[in-house]
């Protein structure tokens, strides 16, 4: 059913993104999911610092084989906890794309839930096992594709910001807003997803949070062996004599981190429309002086139907373009990927607030004045976004399968063709990396360019 409603709709009638939620099949699965949804509703609003606790507390308990023993006191409510601990763990590992270390994990996971059905024969085997092929599906869609080193050992690769893949700038008085408030939609159906996670929600979470610095954070491969602590940093279990202390750029009361290296996120997958309003308000609320709101939204576009204007009633639950006009009072970044993204194109500046408005495009295959990209350009994550999709706009506009405009993304303010899209630096840089990967036939050459 639609579950983003607007109870009155704006002139904007006639193209809208339009989420659709679905249940789950199982009822049960909610169940299995519940603890690993809480623990992910915690960290994915927090400092990246803390997912570095939760893995070395996990990683103790691996190392210690704390449920070891849940099998042998034939006891099923225990074995449930230690399968919810893996999925947990795994859920952690991903964020921190500690990529072995969840293929061990899924493999002790498997193996887990093999026990727990042959000796219990529980209600919820059925649900377990569906849990554990969406682990292995959302895995499989993450290394799709693949980067090889020398030695033909795979590379992985973090989206995170750090000081190498940083875009440098030389700052100016106009670049004064940096990124505060981030809010991030998952809404589309037949998607990979882990959790409340889709492949594109992940990616994106990533994208916006820095790389940690502490060295065995840079250790993404590494699989500490059951029996084994990865290292002398982390909690102390109970009973034990030895402390593993948190490694956190805290206080000395712990409490909050000396400094907030990462804008606070908000992560909803499919959420009504009410609760995207609420958490947009508490964003914009929490926003400082030059402080900006991200609204990423990934939503199957909704379309108003003409031969049969009865059967519009879904587009009460939709969210439309003037939905959004109140949160332009403060500047606003916002990027939609949808099948109907265009129509978020002319959204009003009524506060003469900075406002940028990144589109997808909605198929598969003038002078620039406005100051609102220079203002953004400032913060290394939205010059890293900005960067990224004037990238894509160059490599889809060189592309032989992707002629026409339809096949392009779109932004608002446009951004000038012939000064940055078709400057030969770009293109070039472009059809050298397509060289590189030996897939230079799939690109236009110079003659076709003219």
């Amino acid at each position: 059913m639609n579950v983003w409603r607007n109870p009155v709709p704006c002139k904007e009638h006639h193209k809208l993104a339009c989420p659709t939620a679905t249940r789950h099949d199982h009822g049960t699965r909610l169940v299995q999911w519940g603890a690993v949804s809480a623990i992910a509703a915690v960290l994915r609003t927090s400092e990246t610092n803390y997912l570095n606790e939760a893995y070395s507390f996990y990683a103790a308990i691996r190392g210690r084989a704390y449920y070891s023993r849940a099998a042998k006191e034939d006891r099923s409510d225990l074995m449930v906890k230690k399968l919810r601990y893996y999925a947990r763990f795994i859920v952690v590992c991903l964020l921190l794309k500690k990529m072995k270390l969840v293929r061990d994990l899924v493999m002790e996971l498997d193996n887990q839930i093999a026990d727990y059905t042959s000796t219990y024969e529980p209600d919820d085997q059925l649900e377990w096992s569906l849990v554990l092929e969406e682990i292995k599906s959302f895995i499989k869609a993450d290394g799709v594709v693949s980067v090889l080193h020398a030695d033909s050992n795979t590379i992985v690769l973090s989206h995170r910001l750090s000081p190498l893949t940083t875009p440098p700038v030389e700052k100016s008085p106009i670049m004064n807003l940096t990124l505060q408030e981030i809010l991030i939609v998952g809404n589309c159906n037949d998607q990979v997803k882990f959790s409340e996670l889709t492949m594109d929600m992940f990616r994106m979470l990533q994208t916006l949070e820095r790389e940690p610095q502490e060295d065995f954070n840079h250790i993404y491969d590494s699989s500490p062996a059951p029996g084994r602590l990865p290292i002398d940093k982390g909690y102390a279990m109970p009973g034990s004599k030895t402390s593993y202390p948190l490694v956190s750029a805290c206080q000395e009361n712990g409490d909050r981190p000396l400094k907030r290296e990462n804008p606070h996120k908000y992560l909803l997958y499919k959420p009504t429309l009410s609760q995207v309003l609420v958490f947009l308000a508490s964003g914009f609320k929490e926003l400082p002086p030059a402080g900006a709101l991200l609204l990423y939204l990934s939503a199957d576009g909704c379309f108003s139907p003409v031969k049969h204007p009865e059967d519009s009633t879904h587009l009460f639950f939709s969210l439309y373009p003037g939905d959004l006009y109140p949160f332009t009072r403060k500047p606003l970044f916002m990027i939609v990927d949808s099948d109907n993204s265009f129509v978020f194109q002319h959204i009003p500046r009524y506060f003469g607030q900075p406002l940028i408005v990144l589109m997808s495009p909605q198929d598969v295959p003038s002078t620039f004045q406005d100051s609102a990209y220079l203002q953004f350009f400032g913060d290394d994550f939205l010059r890293l976004l900005l960067l990224r999709y004037i990238f894509c706009d160059v490599v889809l506009h060189l592309h032989r399968s992707f002629k026409g405009r339809q096949f392009r993304p779109r932004c608002q303010p446009a951004l000038p063709d012939g000064d940055l899209l078709d400057h030969p630096a770009l293109q070039h840089l472009v059809l050298d990396l397509a060289s590189h990967l030996e897939v230079r036939g799939h690109f236009m050459d110079s003659n076709e360019m003219d």
